[in-house]
């Protein structure tokens, strides 16, 4: 048994002495279930295109945007989405997977089943017609499946037919459900859905609507939190073995000092065909890449809970002093480390 098969019916709380509720209204029956009821309720959930009730979530589409990006990022060419046709969440992270996929030029291919997740089926059922659509993949390639729970689906997936993951295929999530994606093999890279923000949006509506205000007329929409990259997709999908190598490199090296002319000794190639190499499969050079990179890694750890020092931060991502960070940092952002730090 899967464990979000088990849930409370909001009839559970007709004669409740309560104020109002928050909750998931994941079919039309708990729909018509809320609104039986004499208190508001505010809805969390997208599975409903419209349950006619005020509602508080993510903003599935930018959640399709940011996994397009994340994926392009790693410099796949081909892509696949694995979703429902029937839960609205899905098909709106399908949408905004799909449309930013199609605005840098690229196609996506698409495998969306009936939602069999919640329905008392065996966790393998389907997953030879899962199976069937993978093996027709041309790799390698990434792939954007509609929740987590999903994202394993396909992880396991892969396994049995022998495609490597992030190798052949790049996998990411959403939900960050750590349970799922820190115990999955490899761990599965996912996006984080602002929790949080959510509830607490949720819990500032349905204050004010008991205490008199009308509900908004549409949705309001929490953007996601951000990626938070695992091992399953920790690789840039790019056919050419060194510029593979070298961004593997540098992914493992990043608080290491080197250029562009270490790297490209280490993967065993001039400097020259490297560069053609980046800009052909990349669309930048190496040292674009790596400094991309380095700044990434500098604003994650400038977001952390640890507060290290810039100059700590600088040779953590391989930067010889804090000048070289603090240039890098606004040529990319438009801002200084110690701005973006402070910034809420």
């Amino acid at each position: 048994m899967r464990p979000d098969t088990f849930t409370v019916s909001l009839r559970s709380l007709k004669g409740w002495n309560g104020s109002g509720a928050i909750a998931l209204i994941e079919d039309e029956s708990e729909a018509a279930a809320a609104k039986e009821l004499t208190i508001p309720v505010v809805n969390l959930s997208g599975s409903l295109r419209d349950a006619g009730l005020p509602r508080v979530t993510v903003d599935n589409e930018a959640v399709g945007r940011l996994a397009a990006d994340h994926l392009v990022k790693c410099g796949f060419h081909r892509f696949a989405f694995y979703g429902t046709d029937d839960l609205w969440y899905s098909q709106l992270r399908r949408r905004g997977f799909v449309e930013t996929l199609k605005g840098k030029g690229c196609g996506c291919e698409i495998y969306a089943t009936r939602s069999d997740l919640r329905s008392g089926q065996p966790w393998h059922y389907g997953q030879k017609d899962l199976e069937r659509w993978l093996a027709k993949l041309e790799t390698p390639i990434g792939l954007l499946a509609c929740d987590d729970h999903r994202a394993r689906m396909v992880s396991e997936a892969c396994s049995r037919l022998g495609l490597n993951v992030p190798n052949h295929v790049g996998i990411i999530g959403v939900d960050n459900e750590q349970l799922i994606c820190e115990f999955c093999v490899p761990p599965l890279s996912s996006i984080a859905r602002s929790d949080f923000e959510v509830g607490f949006e949720a819990a500032a509506l349905l204050s004010r609507i008991m205490s008199g205000q009308s509900p908004p007329a549409s949705d309001i929409l929490i953007p996601p939190e951000g990626v938070i990259r695992r091992h399953s997709t920790d690789i840039v999908g790019v056919d050419d073995p060194h510029v593979a190598a070298a961004v593997r490199f540098i992914r493992e090296n990043l608080d290491k000092q080197f250029g562009v002319k270490q790297l490209a000794a280490h993967v065993s190639v001039s400097r020259r065909s490297l560069e053609q190499g980046f800009r052909t499969q990349l669309d930048c050079t190496p040292h674009e890449y790596l400094c991309r990179l380095r700044v990434e890694r500098a604003k994650q750890l400038l977001a952390g809970s640890i507060r290290m020092k810039i100059s700590q931060v600088a040779r953590a991502c391989g930067f010889n002093n804090t000048l070289q960070l603090r240039r890098a940092f606004k040529r990319s952002t438009g801002s200084t480390p110690q701005r973006f730090r402070e910034e809420p």
